[in-house]
C-alpha cells in the first residue's frame, strides 16, 4: 500500500487544483514518475542497466515520448518484462491469461461491455469481492470507475496487453457475431428466445422466426469453428452443462457453452438443417448440411446419437474448395514421393493406405487421384459418403437403403471400363475379392484398412478370407500414415528436447549436434497452441518378389515387418523422427502420433 501513496496524492492534487495541465504540472510530474518508477524497477530486475538508460532520456525528452516507450520501441526490453516490473512495483500478482481457464461464473461477474471498455479480464471472484486483470494497475481512474460499475470491491492483477486482448476476444467474442457475444446476450436477457412469427417448430412446440438468436448462435458456432480450422464440432450434453468442442489440428478445444436451458432448441435446430427427425430421439441419426460460409461452399456431415443427458451431435465439416490436392501438401519428403509417384504411375494393381480414422487416408487418396487424373484416363471413386467433388472423376455414392453397397457399385463400374479405381475402404470379403480380381484384370485400384502398420494390411486382407496368392499376385504397395501437428512459424523457437524424447525417437546425441529441435512458444496466429496445421508421416512397404514369397506362405505380419525392413521400409517413427530433425514438428508429437509402432 505505501507505494501507491505518492500516486494517491498526486491524484488528490489534481482534483484539488484542476485536471488542465495549465493549472497546474500535476500530470507531467505524474507521467515523470512514472517512468521513473518502472525504469528504477526494471533495473533492479535486471531487465536492463543504467549505463543503457541514461542515453535515452535526452532523446525522449526531445522527441516528447517516455523512456519506457522508446525502449519498447528498439525492442530493447520485452512487454513482459514491463509486466513483469509493474508487478513488482505494486506488489500485485502477475498472471498468464494464456495460461488459465476461467469459468463462466467468473467471466460473467464482469459484462462484455465493461470488460472491452476498460480492458480487463476477471479472474476470480469471492463473496463481492472481484480481482481482475489489467495491463496498468496504477489507472486509478480505471479502477474506482469498476468499482461503481460493479458495485464490487475490486483486487488488481497484472497481465500483458497482448494476453489482456487475447482473453477479451476469447471469452467476450471478437467481433459482433460472435458465438461469445451472441451467448452472454442471450443468457443476459438482452434478446428473445422463440417469437410468434411462424417459421420452424422447435422441441417445445414454440414457433422459432427465421432470424431468431437461436438460428443465428448455431449458424455462427459453424462459422466460426470454420474460421478457426476446425475439422468436427461436438455438441454434448453434461448432467448441468452443454458442451462445445471444436477439434482443430486433431486436438479438441473447449469453447463457450451456450446455457444448459438452450440445449433442447440448439439440438432441434441442427435436426431440422441435416433433415433429421425432430420427433425421434430414441435412435441414432445422420444428416448432412451444405451452407456457405465467406463465399465458399462447406458441407457438414451429421451424427445425433442419444445419451443420458440428451443427444450429442457431431458435425465433420468438409471444405469442398479448401483441399490442397498437391502431394508436397501430405508432408512427404523428395525420397518417399518419387517413390509414391512412381507406385501411383502403375498401370494396374492395388495400393493400400492404411491407419485409424482420422489418419488422413481420404486426403492421401484424392491427392493420388488428383496427381493422375488426366484427359486420357477414365478414374471412378466408389465413396461413402462422397467427401470432396473433384472435376474430371466420375464419383458415386454408396446408399445402402437402395442396395448400392460398395460391392455392387464396384462390379458396375467393372463395365464402364475406367483405368483407376478408388474405393473408400475394404470393409468385407466381397468388396476385397472384386477389387483384387479388378486389379489383376489391368486396372489400378486404391484403397484403406483399418490397420495400425503397413504389413498387417497383407494379414488383415488374408484375415477376411481372400486368398493368400491373390494378395501376393495384385499387392503392389502398402502405406500406413499418421497426421501430426506442425510447429507454427510464426512463433517457432529452437528449444532442447529431453533426454527420454532423443530415446524414443532412437536418436543419439553424438549424432545430432548439429541439429536444431524447434518448437512453437504460443502465439495469437495459432491461438497459443505452438502448433498450427497437421502433414503425414509414413511407413511406405513396396512390394518385391521375396515378400509375394512371404504372403504367399501365409507367414505372420512380424516376419513380413523384418522383411520391410531390410529392404529400407522406414517405420512412421523413424519418418517423424526425420521431420522432428528437419524442425517441421516436435518429439512429443512424433511420439504420440506412434505410440504403438513396435519399433
Amino acid at each position: 500500500m505505501s507505494r501507491q501513496i505518492p500516486r494517491l496524492t498526486l491524484r488528490i492534487a489534481a482534483r484539488i487544483f484542476g485536471q488542465n495541465s495549465n493549472q497546474c504540472p500535476v500530470w507531467d510530474v505524474k507521467m515523470a514518475a512514472k517512468d521513473d518508477y518502472l525504469l528504477d524497477q526494471l533495473i533492479d530486475l535486471g531487465f536492463i542497466s543504467k549505463p543503457q538508460v541514461e542515453p535515452l532520456r535526452a532523446e525522449a525528452e526531445s522527441n516528447g515520448s517516455g523512456v519506457v516507450d522508446l525502449m519498447l520501441e528498439r525492442k530493447m526490453i520485452r512487454p513482459q518484462d514491463l509486466t513483469t516490473a509493474k508487478a513488482a512495483h505494486f506488489g500485485v500478482e502477475m498472471v498468464k491469461l494464456s495460461e488459465m481457464r476461467l469459468d463462466d461464473e467468473v467471466i460473467s461477474a464482469v459484462r462484455r461491455d465493461v470488460a472491452k471498455r476498460y480492458r480487463v479480464i476477471p479472474v476470480f471472484r469471492h463473496g463481492n469481492t472481484i480481482t481482475v486483470a489489467m495491463s496498468d494497475p496504477s489507472d486509478l481512474d480505471t479502477i474506482d470507475s469498476l468499482t461503481h460499475a460493479l458495485k464490487s470491491e475490486i483486487v488488481v492483477s497484472v497481465a500483458s496487453e497482448e494476453d489482456i486482448e487475447t482473453a477479451l476476444a476469447k471469452y467476450y467474442g471478437a467481433g459482433e457475431d460472435s458465438v461469445s457475444k451472441m451467448i452472454q446476450d442471450i443468457t443476459e436477457g438482452e434478446v428473445e428466445i422463440g417469437g410468434p412469427a411462424a417459421g420452424v417448430l422447435a422441441d417445445d412446440g414454440a414457433t422459432v422466426d427465421a432470424d431468431a438468436p437461436i438460428i443465428k448462435l448455431v449458424n455462427t458456432i459453424i462459422v466460426e469453428a470454420f474460421r478457426s480450422r476446425a475439422s468436427d464440432i461436438h455438441l454434448e450434453p453434461m448432467s448441468k452443462t452443454f458442451r462445445v468442442r471444436y477439434r482443430i489440428d486433431g486436438v479438441l478445444h473447449e469453447v463457450k457453452s451456450p446455457p444448459k436451458r438452450l440445449q433442447a432448441s440448439i439440438i432441434s435446430r441442427l435436426k431440422i438443417q441435416s433433415n433429421m427427425s425432430i420427433a425421434e430421439k430414441r435412435i441414432p441419426q445422420d444428416g448432412r448440411i451444405q451452407t456457405t460460409v465467406g463465399g465458399k461452399m462447406i458441407d457438414l456431415r451429421v451424427s445425433c446419437l442419444p445419451t443420458n443427458h440428451g443427444e450429442s451431435i457431431v458435425m465433420r465439416i468438409l471444405d469442398k474448395e479448401g483441399l490442397k490436392l498437391g502431394l508436397p501438401e501430405l508432408g512427404f519428403f523428395t525420397d518417399d514421393q518419387q517413390t509414391f509417384e512412381r507406385l501411383i504411375g502403375l498401370p494396374d494393381g492395388i495400393l493400400l493406405v492404411t491407419g485409424p480414422t482420422g489418419s488422413g487416408k481420404t486426403t492421401t487418396l484424392y491427392s493420388c487421384l488428383n496427381f493422375i487424373n488426366r484427359p486420357d484416363r477414365k478414374i471412378i471413386t466408389v465413396e461413402d459418403p462422397v467427401e470432396y467433388l473433384l472435376a474430371g472423376i466420375n464419383q458415386v455414392q454408396v446408399s445402402e437403403a437402395v442396395g448400392l453397397t460398395f460391392a455392387a457399385a464396384l462390379r458396375s463400374i467393372l463395365r464402364q471400363a475406367p483405368n483407376v479405381i478408388m474405393l473408400g475402404e475394404i470393409r468385407d470379403l466381397e468388396t476385397a475379392t472384386i477389387a483384387i480380381n479388378a486389379s489383376l484384370t489391368g486396372h489400378l485400384v486404391f484403397s484403406t484398412l483399418h490397420t495400425n502398420d503397413a504389413p498387417s494390411a497383407v494379414t488383415r486382407l488374408i484375415d477376411i478370407g481372400v486368398k493368400p496368392f491373390l494378395v501376393a499376385s495384385s499387392t503392389r504397395a502398402l502405406m500406413a500414415q499418421r497426421l501430426v501437428r506442425k510447429i507454427c512459424r510464426k512463433c517457432a523457437a529452437p528449444y532442447s528436447p529431453s533426454d527420454s524424447e532423443l530415446r524414443s525417437l532412437n536418436l543419439d546425441p553424438n549424432n545430432i549436434q548439429n541439429a536444431t529441435f524447434m518448437k512453437g512458444k504460443g502465439c495469437s496466429d495459432c491461438s497459443k497452441t505452438g502448433h498450427r496445421g497437421r502433414f503425414g508421416i509414413f511407413e511406405i512397404f513396396v512390394i518385391d518378389d521375396e515378400a509375394r514369397k512371404l504372403i504367399y506362405d501365409s507367414v505372420p505380419s512380424s516376419v513380413l515387418r523384418t522383411r520391410a525392413r531390410e529392404m529400407g521400409m522406414r517405420t512412421l517413427r523413424e519418418d517423424g523422427a526425420r521431420k522432428v530433425l528437419a524442425g517441421l514438428t516436435t518429439p512429443e508429437e512424433v511420439i504420440r502420433a506412434t505410440v504403438g509402432d513396435v519399433d
